[in-house]
């Protein structure tokens, strides 16, 4: 525990001198003829001897030199008292407490008011077990201010939120918390009740082993909390993204609730796209519901220098229950010290309920705190407009706003409720600023030191998409709501989610706690009751690609979701069902046949890939973006979810009705696209494979097999439905023209589709790819390289280069494992693996490339890549992180986890499991729902493997 410290008071946790002190007081009081008695001196608890007196005088006017005569007259008498403690005099099982942290090398401080600690301590026969000697000499500002604990901890060079005070006093815990430490509290409840963990003496304290307690208060949520201990201007957008929070049906990017220069403050809804230029279409930033601007006795609160001193700080996302949590200690530029407590959830067993909560306690005066908070409809995207008002207004205690999209005409309702709790409630004032597209409440209240004021806000939140009045609806459901009860179903919710979600890592808390982070985000971002949206490139947490749908969804992030939650990920496909439409426009457009579904997909289905956007190195110059007509191979990948999900959940049901369609409509528009040349062979020309560092390429390898694929799948769901489902297999067949001329076709393409395969298994990625320029591996593996190879060769560069954006072949071997033999994947793997730019290259490669480590046994160079992609986000390692979070990089890094280092192999008739688990791991566990059974599953070194049977899902 080196790296742990404890922080002692004195008086009531060490020692009990309170008697001394009272004696003391008491002769001063009976001298100046003013009131004592033990209800007072109770008052004095962990309280500077200048503020006790002050508090004995209760507003009687001292001159300053009398004032100081007292408190040194007091402290004789207290001194002269102590002359006889030793010890004897420690309370009961600190002894033994001190000696067993201090052998353990826990760093050990006392923080007392006290100016007399140094003395007592000796007098104790204590003071060597003790690093620090906080007291009443170290510093001007005195418990319930941080600034003693503090100091300690700087003083022994241990982070505040590595430190544990044990203390008896209500101004010690609220110090404590204060300082963004852990509290643990001797005494009744009603005194230190806010302690993280309280007892009713120091002998249960010590029967309890603090150092257990120490351990469990920094380890009860490990795992589980994203910290950030201090505020960093210059990680403001990244911050934003990683603490963005959600619930499947809006998400809000991680902005502070009051404002701050450069922020990107957003809430994304599902589905809520509006025009824009170049990008056709964007998910549009929707009225802002987590503002909330603070005034402390008429200052400003804010962390910007210089208005202010942030003297603790923590925020943390738990993501076990989906809260956003914020603790500060800050002084204003006048001396007023608060301690800011705020949180924000939204709400998962409501997806139209969001919550905010804030408590202001000022901790060295009296006076006015004044809270703004309202629903902020003018916002924008990047200076973008999207949002119109229509209508706003107060009644009943609810705040509401009726807003629109410019194009789209999309209507959003909101309602808010605020209330406001405090010790000094006849002081309250409320009031509405009804300022047209920003209706704010204004709250006043006069706080008294010590004490907090609260408030808590819930917004509902309704578009069109859901109601018709969405107005009435949003104020519908604030009706009766309470913050409380709300919240407490919300994180029950999470509970249940979790159950089926999580994965356990055990021997490594980076990987376990990015793990959770990755799947917290697909699962906010996940649609739980709208199956006609799906999730973009960057969920529902920033600008980038605009809130567009690629093939990520199907191949990195669905296959999550269809081994855990099959229901979510029925959703998702649905979302391409219903898009069908726009898919057979696109093939239309182009001259061919069936359905082609869009490289980028927004509301309807349509292709809204950009055509050109601005170069980053000169926005003046436009480049030409391609996938949109050339990056052809999504068309199969869904077809691949499509299957995925059958073969995962045997829905037969759902695969009749819906599945098949996909399926057959896609492959109806490859019989068209395929040509057959002279060689006999079919080609695909003017491609994009999955390696976009080369465009316009010639039978891309992935591409070409992928469709081999689909077809033969194509003609065994046929074959699959005239056999289960004949009706449904007729009516197919009449509405696709699914003639015999049609299917031979197929079948001829499936086994003559062009691949270039050596005799020795090696895949050409596309034709003339081991005619380019062989890639410089010393630059590819250069650790001090920043930059993408991309960057480094430039467009035609890399073009004319065999360097890889991503896993190109080794993608196809990924997905059509069970097609290919060990040594085929090996001899892929030594090849195409030296080339790729797996550090600065696309996001979506390194968690693929770990599932082909593991397939090569070697689990440690799995592991590398594998970490590359859990903290890409957290840790910004690709500097891009601001415009939201990796989704597919997320769903991958669960692949890599079961596919790769559990090794999960899924066949026609059972599954099977071969690990390879990096040499720390100590326990892999995770959850599975497979054809109805769910499971729970096992994994241990040594290949040791348990599957524990939960029943069959209803």
């Amino acid at each position: 525990m080196s790296d742990q410290a404890v922080i002692f008071d004195l008086d009531g946790v060490l020692t009990d001198t309170s008697e001394y002190h009272y004696h003391a007081w008491h002769r001063l009081a009976d001298e100046e003829n003013l009131p004592f008695n033990r209800q007072i001196n109770e008052q004095l608890r962990g309280v500077s001897r200048q503020r006790s007196l002050e508090f004995i005088l209760n507003g009687q006017t001292v001159d300053p030199a009398k004032l100081s005569e007292m408190m040194n007259r007091k402290n004789d008498y207290y001194v002269e008292s102590l002359q006889n403690i030793a010890q004897q005099n420690l309370l009961p099982g600190m002894l033994a407490i001190l000696q067993t942290l201090k052998a353990r090398g826990t760093k050990l401080a006392v923080g007392s008011a006290s100016k007399n600690a140094q003395f007592v301590l000796q007098r104790l026969g204590i003071l060597p077990y003790f690093d620090v000697v906080a007291d009443g000499h170290s510093v001007s500002q005195s418990k319930p201010a941080p600034d003693l604990f503090l100091f300690a901890a700087q003083q022994l060079g241990v982070s505040p939120d590595h430190c544990t005070v044990v203390e008896d006093a209500t101004a010690g815990i609220e110090a404590a918390l204060a300082a963004g430490m852990w509290a643990v509290g001797i005494g009744p409840q009603e005194r230190v009740g806010r302690a993280h963990v309280h007892f009713a003496d120091t002998q249960a304290l010590c029967d309890a082993d603090l150092e257990t307690i120490i351990h469990k208060l920094g380890n009860s949520e490990q795992g589980w909390l994203v910290t950030e201990n201090e505020y960093t201007p210059a990680k403001l957008n990244h911050k934003e993204t990683i603490f963005t929070i959600g619930n499947g049906y809006l998400c809000s990017r991680g902005a502070y609730p009051e404002r701050h220069e450069n922020e990107n403050r957003t809430t994304f809804i599902h589905g809520v796209f509006d025009d824009m230029p170049v990008s056709f279409t964007e998910l549009a930033n929707v009225p802002d519901w987590t503002n909330l601007e603070l005034f402390v006795a008429g200052e400003r609160f804010s962390l910007a220098e210089p208005e202010g001193e942030i003297l603790a700080y923590r925020r943390q996302l738990n993501l076990k229950t989906g809260l956003l949590q914020r603790q500060l200690t800050w002084r204003s530029p006048q001396g007023r010290m608060i301690r800011l407590e705020d949180e924000r959830w939204c709400s998962l067993a409501n997806q139209h309920l969001v919550g905010l909560r804030c408590a202001i306690t000022p901790l060295n005066f009296s006076g006015q705190i004044e809270l703004h908070t309202g629903l902020m409809g003018h916002t924008d995207n990047q200076g973008l407009r999207h949002m119109d008002i229509l209508d706003q207004g107060n009644a009943a205690g609810l705040i509401w706003l009726h807003s629109q999209t410019r194009h789209t005409h999309i209507e959003i309702g909101q309602a808010m409720q605020v209330t406001a709790q405090g010790s000094e409630l006849g002081t309250l004032w409320q009031t509405v600023w009804d300022s047209w597209g920003q209706p704010t409440l204004f709250i006043s209240a006069a706080a008294t030191v010590g004490q907090a004021i609260t408030i808590t806000k819930l917004v509902s939140t309704v578009t069109s998409q859901d109601s018709e009045d969405v107005g009435q609806r949003a104020i519908e459901l604030l009706r009766g709501a309470d913050y409380g009860r709300i919240q407490t179903n919300s994180i029950a919710e999470w509970a249940k989610t979790w159950a089926n979600s999580d994965v356990i890592i055990e021997g490594d808390p980076k990987a376990q706690l990015a793990m959770r982070f990755n799947l917290f985000q697909l699962l906010i971002a996940v649609p739980r009751q709208n199956e006609r949206v799906s999730i973009g490139a960057k969920a529902l947490s920033g600008y980038g690609y605009r809130g567009h749908a690629f093939w990520d969804t199907e191949v990195f992030i669905l296959p999550f979701f269809t081994f855990t939650q099959p229901r979510l990920a029925r959703n998702l496909l649905m979302y391409r069902y219903h898009n069908l439409p726009g898919a057979r426009e696109k093939a239309a457009m182009n001259g061919f046949e069936g359905a082609q579904f869009p490289w980028e997909s927004a509301a309807d289905g349509t292709e809204v890939t950009p055509r050109w956007v601005p170069s980053f190195e000169d926005p003046t110059e436009l480049i030409r973006i391609w996938p949109g007509d050339i990056e052809i191979h999504i068309t199969a990948d869904i077809a691949y979810a499509t299957w995925l999900y059958w073969q995962a959940t045997a829905d037969d049901a759902w695969m009749r009705d819906y599945g098949v369609a996909l399926i057959l409509e896609g492959a109806v528009f490859w019989g068209s696209r395929v040509e057959q040349e002279a060689d006999g062979y079919y080609h695909l020309r003017d491609v994009i494979g999955p390696d976009e560092y080369h465009d316009h390429v010639d039978d891309n390898a992935y591409t070409n097999q992928m469709v081999a694929w689909h077809l033969q799948t194509a003609l065994d769901m046929l074959a699959w439905l005239r056999a289960h489902a004949p009706t449904r297999h007729a009516q197919l067949v009449e509405s696709l023209d699914l003639t015999a001329v049609r299917l031979q076709l197929w079948n001829s393409v499936s086994q003559r589709m062009f691949i270039n395969q050596n005799t020795d298994g090696l895949i050409e990625q596309f034709s003339g790819y081991f005619d380019l320029i062989d890639a410089d591996i010393a630059v590819l593996r250069d650790p001090a390289r920043t930059q993408s190879m991309h960057t480094i060769l430039g467009i035609e560069g890399a073009n004319q280069a065999q360097v890889l954006k991503q896993p190109d072949v080794l993608m196809l071997l990924y997905l059509l494992r069970n097609q290919y033999s060990p040594e085929e994947i090996k001899v892929n793997w030594d090849y195409y693996h030296p080339r790729t730019d797996h550090e600065h290259g696309s996001s979506l490669g390194p968690a693929i490339t770990a599932i082909l480590a593991c397939l090569m046994a070697d689990p440690e160079e799995g592991y590398a890549h594998f970490m590359r992609a859990a903290t890409v986000d957290l840790e910004n390692s690709r500097l891009n992180a601001d415009d939201g979070i990796h989704a597919a990089s997320a769903g991958a890094l669960w692949l890599a986890t079961v596919f790769g280092f559990a090794g999960l192999r899924l066949e026609p008739e059972k599954y099977a499991f071969s690990p390879q688990l990096p040499s720390h791991w100590t326990r892999l566990a995770f959850s599975l729902e497979l054809r109805g059974e769910k499971m729970w599953v096992e994994i241990r070194p040594g290949q040791s493997v348990t599957v524990k049977n939960q029943g069959k899902e209803a």
